[in-house]
């Protein structure tokens, strides 16, 4: 039997999913193919509406060698696994003549453990376990999330935290959780054939396709301990997240909070000489930080050092000194043991990575007004370790719908560790980048426009002449506005003004409520307007004609005093390099480019993306930002855009109106 052709596949798995081919998903497809056939690298950028899913899963379940997909977000994940790997495996067992294992795979804390459920959880202050069950009041909402998750854990067959809905506070499900440096281990564990999470991992040792995260794929990567199967493709969906996940993962923070728990844990299962020692590190370092001014620290100060240097001391004495001592008067001691040496583990390596000092590595304070002052170390860049961990044993697929900024794949690759595409150097890995487009027809489906009457921003300045347009705007769009805003408090000072200005268009702000139930309230009103900041740039889906305008208040560049991304801006400047443009102008036009993708979300979706700050229009980097966006029309003119907006407005009332006057009929023909 002759082989199955890659069109003849990929149209299967499209009928399957009842969807329609694109040429887009074609040609990415057939880059896919070729990229795993000869074991290079491939970034391909293909736009909303794509069906980039299919146009990965295709050619690597075709391939037939073990594939990691890793996504960003959840949403993704439940989609791969639930509805396009079962109906696209269905459809090529006719022609593959085999019917590939897939599987999903997340980090441990995500799974319930059973030990934790029936055993109880160390306690920090006494001996010993309690019982959170006893603990809590059964009308709390703490006692009511712990009984619904012992009812549950009969029912369910994964445990995994995302299969239970509704869901649990964070306060619940640490209750019946554990790290993977606080599992006994299943050989250990009275529950360990049980055990929700060696299930999974067994269950991804025999599947053809690995299903996880950013953060598990960085865990794997960074820590040198394998968690996720011998692979031969790793595909990388949401492929322009993956820096900032990989930069949280190897990201260390000290708390006095943090190091209290770690002595409280502790000091019942070492003697006093080693309990004292900790006990006295943790005073000095509390004392410290709650002088600590929040900004990044150049040098390590003298204090701070020797403060540091205590703490790495005195865990040191305390995790040899748990190793070595038994106290049978701890209930379930192993347990409790190892959820101290976990404590103080991770307080250690901290204390001694910043006491060492890595020239990679940038330290410094944050102060937030609940949790206090904390000290954090990052790396200044992670694209040497990504370059060595992830390109090195096989061939990888970046993907997203934002890869090219200001006109190629230069920027984002830089972040990854490649070198500029096309490089001839044995010492970087090989990769191209392909653009396969957008089904859209951006030019008439929406309009750029750039308010350049309106003063240039200054920071924290105040906006009066940017909040009038603002209104303006939504007035003339009838409502149906996402407003993304740079700063928390620019979305609620905003939300505050226009509810008193505009009470007959709802302003839903992020923080009020769950997303999930924002967006869900968002879609449902169409004079309806949703206010936020970071994760609405990213995590909104609503087409149709709620959402017909997308207005960014100011250019998303980093925090001047942004200690991480000043640094790397710095690194940069000192190589010789441009530190603006590879830093804050990047990290602007990601972001510009996510946010103004919320705009067209299907073919008859129609509407403007207005940014109310003239230097994209004004400003030299503007033509790297605006290269970066959908190619859509583009405008300065205020009159224009405001008859615009209320065509798209009257003729969505008009579709709205038809709808409605068509319902009692349908109802009738019933």
């Amino acid at each position: 039997m002759t082989k199955p052709s890659l069109p003849e596949l990929l149209h299967a798995a499209v009928a399957a999913v009842g969807g329609t081919e694109r040429p887009g998903q074609v040609a990415m497809a057939e880059a896919v193919a070729e990229a795993i056939d000869d074991g290079s690298h491939l970034l391909v950028q293909a736009g909303t509406g794509t069906g980039k899913s299919l146009g990965y899963l295709v050619p690597a379940l075709a391939h037939g060698e073990r594939v990691v997909v890793a996504t960003a977000t959840l949403a993704l994940q439940r989609q791969l696994v639930e509805r396009d790997l079962p109906r696209t495996v269905e459809s090529l067992h006719p022609l593959l003549r085999r019917r590939p294992e897939f599987a999903m795979l997340k980090g441990r804390s995500n799974y319930l453990c059973l030990h934790r459920l029936h055993e109880g959880v160390p306690q920090d202050e006494e001996e010993g376990l309690f019982d959170q069950f006893e603990a809590a009041a059964p009308t709390s909402r703490l006692g009511q999330d712990l009984l619904r998750l012992r009812d549950w854990s009969d029912e369910t067959e994964t445990g995994d935290r995302d299969d239970l809905t509704p869901g649990v506070s964070d306060r619940a499900w640490s209750q019946v959780s554990v790290s993977s440096r606080e599992c006994l281990g299943a050989t250990k564990c009275a529950y360990g054939a049980e055990c929700f999470a060696e299930s999974a991992r067994e269950r991804a040792k025999l599947a053809e396709v690995v299903v996880t995260n950013h953060a598990l794929l960085a865990i794997d990567a960074i820590e040198g301990a394998p968690v996720l199967p011998q692979h031969e493709v790793l595909i990388v969906d949401e492929a322009h997240e993956l820096v900032s996940r990989v930069t949280g993962v190897a990201t260390g923070e000290l708390t006095p909070g943090q190091v209290n728990r770690a002595v409280r844990r502790a000091a019942k299962l070492v003697d006093e000489k080693a309990a004292d020692q900790l006990q006295t590190a943790a005073e000095g370092f509390e004392r410290l930080m709650e002088l600590a001014l929040p900004g990044r620290l150049e040098e390590i100060p003298e204090d701070l050092g020797y403060a540091l240097m205590a703490l790495r001391d005195a865990c040191r004495t305390v995790i040899s000194a748990i190793g070595s001592t038994r106290d049978k008067s701890v209930q379930d001691e192993d347990a409790v043991r190892k959820q101290a040496l976990a404590s103080v583990e991770s307080v250690h390596d901290v204390a001694e990575r910043i006491t060492n000092g890595s020239e990679w590595d940038v330290v410094w304070y944050e102060r937030h007004d609940r949790f206090g002052a904390s000290l954090r170390v990052a790396p200044m860049s992670v694209s040497g370790l990504l370059r060595e961990k992830l390109f090195t044993d096989r061939s990888v697929v970046l993907t997203s719908a934002t890869l090219k900024l200001g006109g190629d794949f230069n920027g984002v690759g830089a972040s990854l560790g490649l070198g500029a595409e096309g490089t001839e150097d044995d010492d970087l890995p090989h990769w191209k980048g392909v653009d396969v487009g957008s089904p859209f027809d951006y030019p008439r489906q929406g309009i750029l426009y750039v308010a350049k009457h309106l003063a240039r921003p200054a920071r924290d300045g105040d906006r009066a002449d940017m909040l009038d347009e603002l209104t303006e705007l939504i007035q003339a769009a009838g409502g149906r506005t996402l407003g993304l805003f740079s700063s928390m408090r620019a979305a609620q000072l905003a939300a505050e003004e226009l509810r008193s200005r505009i009470p007959e268009f709802p302003i839903l702000l992020q923080g009020e409520e769950t997303l999930g139930e924002l967006i869900k309230n968002f879609a449902a009103d169409p004079k309806t307007c949703l206010f936020g900041t970071l994760s609405l740039w990213q995590g909104v889906d609503v087409p149709g004609p709620s959402c017909q305008l997308v207005v960014m208040d100011k250019i998303p560049f980093p925090r001047p005093d942004d200690p991480l991304m000043s640094a790397r801006q710095k690194a940069v400047e000192e190589a010789g390099g441009n530190g603006f443009m590879a830093v804050a102008a990047t990290h602007a036009a990601l972001l510009m480019a996510q946010g103004a993708g919320r705009l067209v979300r299907a073919s008859g979706d129609r509407g403007v993306v207005a940014v109310l700050d003239q230097r994209l229009a004004t400003a030299r980097y503007g033509s790297y930002l605006k290269a970066s966006l959908p190619d859509f029309w583009y405008t300065t003119d205020r009159n224009q855009v405001r008859k615009s907006l209320a065509a798209i407005d009257a003729a969505a009332r008009r579709t709205e109106a038809e709808a409605e006057a068509g319902s009692p009929e349908q109802t009738g023909a019933q």
